[in-house]
């Protein structure tokens, strides 16, 4: 009963940090459309430590996309996109540097469908295949910045309390 209670509490805390992180990036206009660096992302790499941050980043790109103005297919795609990315980075959990992998890879494939065909973001007598080479290049790069560089940055840093905080 204590772990479910556990994982429970790590889940929303989890999804609840997602939420002000993506604030705090669409502040900035960082946490959406064509060029997104989520800071919020860098917490894909959690799954490493706990499952209960599957559930938790699932739940807190939800409620990012619905509370950041988000139109359904990003909503639906982005949370699928996070899901992928946090179990892949669970069952990758054995090689550390295989962290932030799957959720830039993820998010990379995904997230350029939810821009052209979802919010019709398409460049002016260009194809939409060289379109999505474009928006997988933009997400790709900024999940690199959010999921590769602050991610391994903050597992880095949580490792050293691993045993503290996701004991």
């Amino acid at each position: 009963m204590k772990n479910q209670v556990t994982s429970i509490v790590q889940a929303a805390m989890i999804a609840a940090l997602y939420v002000v992180l993506t604030f705090i990036a669409n502040t900035f206009g960082l946490a959406n459309y064509a060029i997104q660096v989520r800071i919020s992302e860098a917490l894909t790499i959690l799954p490493y430590f706990t499952p209960a941050a599957i559930p938790g980043l699932v739940i807190g790109c939800l409620l990012s996309n619905i509370l950041t103005g988000c139109i359904l297919p990003d909503i639906i795609f982005g949370s699928i996109a996070t899901l992928i990315g946090a179990l892949g980075t669970y069952i990758l959990r054995k090689w550390k540097w295989c962290a932030p992998v799957t959720p830039i890879l993820a998010n990379a494939l995904i997230v350029p469908f939810v821009l052209i065909y979802g919010y019709g973001f398409l460049i002016e007598g260009v194809s939409t295949v060289y379109c999505y080479g474009y928006y997988f290049i933009t997400v790709g790069i900024g999940e690199i910045i959010s999921c590769g560089i602050l991610g391994m940055l903050l597992l880095h840093t949580l490792e050293k309390y691993k045993n503290k905080i996701f004991a």
